[in-house]
């Protein structure tokens, strides 16, 4: 089940608690607490398995047309049950209704680290699009790829 969040207490926590369990991918406390504290002031959407919270997603307006999928996780003993999926579906339809064009995601380019390459080929399966890759917008071992998909 997925749920829109509107309390900004249970966005940091929900974010708080999935974060923690992929430290793989949000390993620098820094950037963490910074995903904890910026997710909670934007549009959030919960994955739910029984009555625990197991994933979420946080849209960030990047302009008047795109919506960006400020940060995303489902924790790892939820991987490939479909909640990242859903929460994505979830969000293109929430996207769609307000009137935004295209969906983006930063993540890091495919290549070079096995469970970025994982994160890559899910929004390659979403039918997402390679549009560039920026190699210093983080620093140089984290080559930013942005993807983006068209929502009709």
């Amino acid at each position: 089940m997925i749920k829109q969040i509107y309390d900004k207490n249970e966005k940091e926590k929900i974010t708080k608690k999935v974060l923690s369990d992929l430290t793989e991918w949000f390993g620098i406390p820094e950037y963490t607490q910074d995903y904890i504290k910026q997710s909670s002031q934007m549009i959030f959407f919960a994955a739910y398995h029984n009555d625990l919270s197991v994933g979420f997603i946080s849209l960030k307006p990047t302009s008047e047309y795109t919506a960006e999928i400020y940060c995303m996780g489902v924790m790892k003993q939820y991987h490939r049950c479909g909640y990242g999926k859903e929460l994505l579906e979830k969000f293109e339809s929430y996207a769609k209704l307000n009137g935004f064009k295209l969906l983006q995601v930063k993540t890091v380019e495919n290549g070079r680290y096995e469970v970025y390459n994982k994160t890559n080929s899910f929004y390659k399966a979403m039918g997402f699009y390679e549009l560039e890759v920026f190699p210093n917008i983080w620093d140089e071992w984290n080559p930013c790829q942005v993807y983006v998909k068209p929502i009709a």
